[in-house]
């Protein structure tokens, strides 16, 4: 995470999830649009005990990020206990077991600037998609080391990097948190 004071490297934005729906290509003359999604297994109106929830995660990186910094952000991000079981305990998305969506989200690095957004500290588009890329590989690394993911058939699916995506969220309340790396 990053310290106080010091420049972040890049931010994630995490979102419990019981079901996401994201378009990774939109539709075209001759084709249809392309979507990814994670969902609960079986799906449910309301979640119970032992149904898998899943995990989005928003990412963004700055300039001078670099590949070193991505073994932390996946440990961290998977790692973190922010999923709660039936008996109120906090547990990983690993431990859950859940699946995951990776989105490429450069708005987080946004600056207000009088009435208007500005991005001039993210990464490059080719730093960014290549920072981008590694990190969804060690996503699917990981999830794929992982014994109980591995039972539970977890997937781990990601969006397009620099397209615009169409998201369609259900969510056991807006449980979103932010970290800086």
């Amino acid at each position: 995470m990053a310290e106080s004071g010091r420049i972040p490297q890049a931010r994630a934005l995490l979102q419990q999830c019981l079901h996401a729906r994201l378009q990774v290509r939109p539709a075209e003359e001759d084709a249809e649009s392309q979507w990814v999604e994670v969902t609960s297994a079986p799906p449910l109106p309301v979640p119970r005990a032992g149904v898998q929830r899943g995990l989005v995660i928003y990412v963004c990186f700055f300039k001078g990020a670099n590949k070193e910094l991505l073994p932390k952000m996946v440990n961290t991000l998977l790692n973190v206990k922010l999923s709660e079981t039936e008996n109120g305990k906090h547990v990983s998305i690993l431990d859950l077991p859940g699946n995951v969506l990776i989105i490429p989200q450069a708005t987080l690095g946004g600056r207000v600037k009088g009435r208007n957004m500005q991005y001039h500290s993210n990464s490059g588009k080719e730093e960014g998609l290549e920072l981008y890329s590694q990190f969804v590989t060690l996503c699917e690394k990981e999830l794929a080391a992982n014994s109980k993911c591995a039972e539970a058939g977890v997937v781990v699916e990601h969006g397009t990097y620099g397209n615009r995506q169409v998201l369609q969220l259900d969510t056991n309340g807006p449980y979103t948190h932010l970290i800086e790396f």
